[in-house]
């Protein structure tokens, strides 16, 4: 042998076929005897072959006693392979495409290591599942090709592979296994969030959200909530989305999607904790964005043609409770402080503030029913609570309607000026025409925090009568919805500065 021919060589990589482990020269030893290949044939279901390599401690296995083989065989991995029963060699030929093996370099873009991670079984098997690739376990790739343990979409159509696989009896027991694992999850529910099998319109009518926005809001939650056996996080979150939506009861939902009602209630849990944390405080609250933004962006010209002042823009805010009813309490004194004598019924009322385009500013409480209107808006004042008077500045607009009349003099205090419809004096039968034409003025504006409240019971879970055990998360259920109305519903009431323009100077003509 010349000196080219043994730097080939040397060059050459020779695995041991059962611990897969890169063998030197004098750790090697070829199968060429028919007992040592009668001994991997019986002990680990391989066809060797007269040049198959075997390094010298899986060699030992053979030399030593039998029935300590057996037993090693049995209960110990062989020099530590990559996973557990993947020690006998690949013998099945497939027709599936295979990528290479290496740890070496990226399996899809061939970038050489160091940074390089290990692809996980779940995106292993999502591969071999929509794209019958198959890619052998410890392979790695860039982390920039993986998103939350997965493969991000199209990576896979680029790849290169193999037009043929030779696995062993392992990898195909794991395979099948994992298939029917898989069937007897989407055999009892055909609502699979995970897999992203449904269309649109499906998700529109099961989460009130498109698709683009379901993937969008995972994005808020997936570090906040971790995945179990039963369900993933979108499975989770389209759980949460669908409760909220049709307002089914827990036993009915955990029928449909297949999974123990105490499952289902610490999914609806994690994701209502996951969302007040990481996605309402960006969406919602008066510190989520700046008065300016506000003005700029969600204030109607009309609104400051006839309340505000365009050369110096003011902040107009429209207010009104809205109403979610309870069950009846055990507990006398709770009873009778959320018993709405108005209603007749249980009730507790949320404060909703917008803006005068229907965006949601912030919503406070829920307080208990034997509140009206007026005194929530004084302990709103009173309290500051989320730097309410620091927010709002002086000769700004508050729209609010009768209710509010015990909370205009506190308003005036602070500089805030209180837009309400007319009040008839004491003996007075009928408005006069200047007062009417006022609050014309007024209901002109104020009937978009109506519209808001609509959209807040269009989630039939708030529009139900709720158990008393779900009063304290009542406030988060609220906020979850409007933060979901401000990210991804068009505005309730929209409109030119022409247009408004135009409007504001002919309704200030006819009501003079």
């Amino acid at each position: 042998m010349n000196e080219d021919q043994m730097k080939t060589e040397s060059k050459k990589i020779f695995p041991c076929i059962l611990c897969k482990k890169r063998t030197r020269p004098n750790d090697r030893k070829k199968c060429e005897s028919t007992a040592i290949r009668r001994f991997l044939r019986k002990n680990f279901l391989g066809e060797a072959n007269s040049n198959d390599i075997l390094c010298n401690k899986c060699r030992h296995r053979y030399h030593g006693n039998q029935k300590t083989c057996q037993q090693k065989s049995s209960s110990l991995p062989v020099c530590q392979p990559l996973q557990p029963g993947m020690c006998s060699p690949p013998s099945i030929s497939l027709p599936l495409q295979r990528t290479p093996s290496s740890h070496a370099y990226c399996l899809i873009c061939k970038r050489p290591g160091p940074k390089l991670v290990v692809v996980s079984s779940a995106a292993r098997f999502s591969a071999f599942l929509h794209h019958e690739i198959i890619i052998p376990p410890g392979s790695r790739c860039c982390p920039s090709h993986i998103d939350e343990g997965e493969f991000r979409p199209g990576v896979l159509t680029k790849i290169q592979t193999f037009e043929s696989s030779f696995v062993n009896k392992s990898t195909v027991l794991e395979l099948i296994q994992k298939i029917r694992n898989y069937a007897l999850q989407t055999s009892t529910s055909r609502f699979s969030f995970e897999l992203s099998t449904m269309s649109n319109s499906d998700y529109m009518a099961l989460t009130g959200i498109s698709k683009e926005n379901f993937e969008d809001l995972h994005s808020f939650i997936s570090s906040d909530i971790r995945n179990t056996q039963n369900r993933g996080t979108r499975m989770s979150l389209g759980i949460f989305l669908l409760k909220l939506r049709s307002g089914m009861s827990n036993q009915l939902l955990a029928t449909i999607f297949g999974i123990s009602k105490s499952s289902l209630c610490r999914a609806v849990k994690s994701v209502r904790t996951a969302l007040m944390k990481s996605f309402v405080p960006h969406h919602l609250g008066l510190q989520h964005t700046t008065r300016e933004e506000i003005i700029e962006n969600h204030t109607r010209p009309l609104a400051q043609e006839l309340f505000g002042d365009f050369t110096n823009k003011k902040a107009i805010a429209v207010l009104d409770g809205t109403y979610i009813y309870i069950q009846k309490s055990n507990n006398f004194q709770f009873q009778r402080k959320s018993y709405s004598l108005h209603k007749g019924r249980p009730l507790v009322k949320p404060m909703v503030v917008t803006s005068t385009d229907g965006y949601f500013l912030t919503v406070l409480g829920p307080y208990l029913a034997r509140n009206n209107d007026a005194t929530i808006l004084n302990h709103m004042l009173h309290t500051n609570v989320e730097d309410l008077k620091g927010w709002f500045h002086e000769d700004d607009v508050f729209v609010v309607d009768r209710g509010f009349r015990d909370s205009v003099d506190m308003l005036e205090e602070l500089g805030i000026r209180a837009e309400m419809p007319r009040l008839m004096s004491r003996g007075q039968k009928q408005m006069t025409t200047l007062d009417a034409n006022a609050s014309r003025l007024v209901t002109k504006i104020r009937w978009v925090v109506e519209a808001a409240n609509a959209r807040i019971k269009r989630w039939k879970y708030l529009a139900h009568v709720l158990p008393t055990n779900q009063v304290p998360f009542i406030g988060d259920y609220v906020r979850i919805v409007c933060a979901l109305s401000n990210r991804y519903c068009k505005p309730l009431s929209t409109g030119s500065e022409d247009e408004d323009m135009a409007l504001a100077c002919k309704m200030r003509k006819l009501s003079a």
